[in-house]
This record gives C-alpha cells, sequence and structure tokens, in this order.
C-alpha cells in the first residue's frame, strides 16, 4: 500500500474584511466558508496582477518579436506539418 506524506498545513493569519453585508448573509446562509472563499478570490486576483506585471514589463519584447514574425515570417515555418 502506497503512502502519501502529509501536506503541510498552510501558514494562516487573521486579518480584517469588509464585506458588503448581503453578499455576507447570503454566504453564511448557504454555508460557504467565507474565509476559504475570500483566500480563493485574493488568488485568482493576485494571479491576474502578476500576469498583467509580466505583460507590462515584458511588452518591449512581445513587440520586438511580433514585429520580427511580421517581417521574417514563423521562424522554423517551413518544417510545419500543416
Amino acid at each position: 500500500m502506497y503512502r502519501t506524506a502529509p501536506m503541510p498545513a498552510p501558514n494562516r493569519r487573521a486579518t480584517s474584511l469588509t464585506l458588503d453585508s448581503k453578499l455576507l448573509d447570503d454566504a453564511r446562509a448557504l454555508g460557504v466558508n467565507v474565509s476559504r472563499a475570500a483566500e480563493a478570490g485574493v488568488a485568482i486576483a493576485l494571479k491576474q496582477a502578476r500576469e498583467a506585471a509580466w505583460k507590462r514589463e515584458n511588452a518591449g519584447a512581445i513587440e520586438d518579436f511580433n514585429s520580427y514574425i511580421e517581417e521574417n515570417g514563423l521562424p522554423l515555418a517551413k518544417f510545419r506539418q500543416f
């Protein structure tokens, strides 16, 4: 029988949030774990912010590469099978 190592518990820290009262009431009425839902929402917002930052930081390189392709075509295009 295979045994897996237990996952370490995330390092959690208490914080204070201000939420729309109707939203909070509905979440509680439906048994939604507000802390976990907020954590998931923050994780999504962080992912989006990191992606946007990466695009801003690399905009010049992306523009240069797109210009290269417009002028020279795709690298290795002659080897494409489709």
